[in-house]
């Protein structure tokens, strides 16, 4: 089945396979004449994305290319970038590649006009109305992972190196104004990928859907997209080439994107000082730590798992859906302790600390405490649920 759409919620999103090719279009519409092309040093290199430069240059489109950014982009990534932008005289961005490479794309592009220190516009309170909108450049987002669905989302999240953190950056203005979902673009991406990106879009639904607050509207779209995940994830992973499955894979990371608008919780804050110390991949880390917390929050979650379960068509209640996770994730060859991703145990206190502080902490339906964080990190490295 190919699928095809346009669609402008939560922004313009011109979904469906081939549609790389309206990349220069895109560009105008979003008023970019001179695109600085953000990507990563593993993607630079593949054919998507010269086929990609090879539009903008068919559209007239004088384009540099910056790809100096880690999988967890730094501080320095986003400094680095915008040196280039500014000597090179760009006025938009085209982010291009996972949720790494988006969000340092997006977060140079949200500085090129602004006169304070980038930590002044961390995610905390009304600090967002710091900034001078006016210069903040336009982007054009195009996501060759269906993952973190930072195409549909305003901010960033990048690391401070001083402090071995990670910081969210936000403005409503970071939102890109164009965004093109090819599910030809993910084609390529292995197994390994595929598993932890589509496991990071199933946890930004399912905290979503557990976060306390009230948002029907996110929480609707969560639901949906976590039975997007569930039937075309396994699809995905079996056969890369499937581009129906890749194509639901991409519609559910934007739909995660789209609903953690509504909250976050435990499973990002716990992974967010692991990637930021131990440079582990965000999704991956994120599956490792979901069963842990899906039981340490049961108390508060137990009766909307419930519910979950019905429109996901698993047996069992919440008991069904916690096999369900565990049997998943090693069908996707998803490690079942942090040990296996080279966490030591010598730092969960530090970890902890950095946990309950953590923007996302606020979101989890639980409170977080430091020795609840730091039992989590026990039971994670030692491989016991419950």
């Amino acid at each position: 089945m190919s699928i095809s759409a346009n669609w402008s919620y939560p922004t313009s999103i011109r979904f469906g396979a081939g549609r790389i090719s309206e990349l220069g279009d895109a560009c105008k519409s979003a008023g970019i004449s001179k695109p600085l092309f953000v990507t990563d040093p593993g993607i630079v290199s593949l054919p998507i994305t010269k086929t990609a430069l090879d539009v903008l240059a068919g559209a007239g489109l004088e384009t540099a290319v910056f790809s100096d950014v880690q999988p967890n982009p730094t501080a320095s990534n986003v400094e680095d970038g915008l040196k280039v932008m500014r000597d090179g005289g760009h006025d938009g961005v085209v982010a291009f590649g996972g949720g790494s490479a988006l969000d340092a794309a997006k977060t140079i592009a949200f500085m090129l006009g602004q006169t304070r220190p980038m930590w002044d516009f961390e995610d905390v309170g009304d600090w967002w109305t710091r900034a001078d909108p006016d210069g903040i450049a336009p982007i054009v987002a195009v996501p060759t992972t269906a993952g973190t669905g930072s195409e549909v989302g305003r901010a960033g999240v990048i690391t401070n190196e001083d402090t071995e953190t990670k910081k969210v950056i936000f403005h409503p203005k970071m939102l890109p104004a164009e965004v093109i979902c090819d599910a030809e673009l993910t084609v390529g991406l292995p197994p390994n990928f595929t598993a932890g990106t589509g496991m990071d879009a199933f946890i930004h639904c399912l905290e979503a859907y557990c976060a306390p607050s009230y948002h029907p509207m996110s929480e609707g779209i969560a639901v949906e997209g976590m039975r997007l995940v569930k039937e075309y994830l396994p699809r995905a992973y079996k056969d890369g080439s499937d581009i129906e499955a890749r194509g639901h894979m991409l519609s559910a990371a934007a739909m995660g994107a789209v609903a953690f608008q509504k909250g976050l919780g435990g499973i990002h804050s716990l992974s967010h000082p692991v990637g930021a110390i131990y440079h582990t991949p965000h999704g991956l880390t994120n599956a490792i730590f979901m069963p842990y917390m899906l039981m340490h929050n049961r108390p508060a979650i137990e009766e909307k798992i419930e519910r979950l379960t019905h429109w996901l068509g698993i047996k069992g209640s919440f008991s069904g859906f916690m096999d369900w996770v565990l049997e998943s994730r090693q069908s996707l060859g998803i490690p079942h302790t942090i040990k296996k991703l080279g966490v030591g145990n010598n730092q969960f206190t530090r970890l902890a600390e950095m946990a309950v502080v953590d923007p996302t902490a606020s979101g989890n339906p639980v409170k977080l405490e430091v020795a609840d964080c730091v039992k989590v990190y026990e039971q994670a490295y030692e491989g016991k649920v419950g």
